[in-house]
């Protein structure tokens, strides 16, 4: 789907604010309540907008540490990656697990709330799956300058 430069501005607006009340919106594009409400119904039709979110400071919630692990399986099956895969997803201190391409299969984000947690729930991972991971490299995150911010204007 082409996005006009109205489609745009209006996914540029929604990320600052995904609650902004439609009047607020439509103002600011420059069309009618219901003319921005069909638009924003489009763009999640077609999977542009794949959802409305937060953005939530793990910082605030007591979780000072944030890790970014990259993971390299071997000797691995479809049912082994499975459930490498799915016992992430489920572990409630990683925020993101993502397949990657390169010298890793996988970046993981990993919070807790000081070293030893981290320490632990590294431990565990590495060990219950120590059959299946090769490599495993963790790196802090010091500051997020940028988090899934599109500008349509560049792109």
């Amino acid at each position: 789907m082409d996005l006009d430069h109205k489609d745009q501005k209006l996914l540029m607006l929604l990320q600052e604010n995904s609650r902004e009340q439609l009047k607020i919106l439509a103002n600011k594009i420059g069309l009618s309540i219901d003319s921005t409400k069909k638009r924003i119904q489009k763009l999640k039709e077609k999977g542009i907008i794949d959802r409305f979110s937060i953005f939530i400071n793990p910082k605030a919630i007591h979780h000072d540490i944030v890790v970014d692990i990259k993971i390299k399986l071997h000797n691995i099956t479809e049912e082994g990656k499975k459930l490498f895969i799915n016992y992430l997803i489920a572990h409630p201190n990683c925020i993101e697990l993502i397949s990657v391409s390169g010298d890793f299969d996988f970046t993981c984000v990993l919070i807790t709330k000081n070293t030893k947690e981290l320490n632990n729930i590294s431990y565990n991972i590495r060990q219950k799956f120590k059959d299946i991971i090769s490599d495993w490299v963790t790196s802090f995150n010091l500051e997020v300058h940028k988090f899934e911010h599109y500008n349509f204007e560049g792109l």
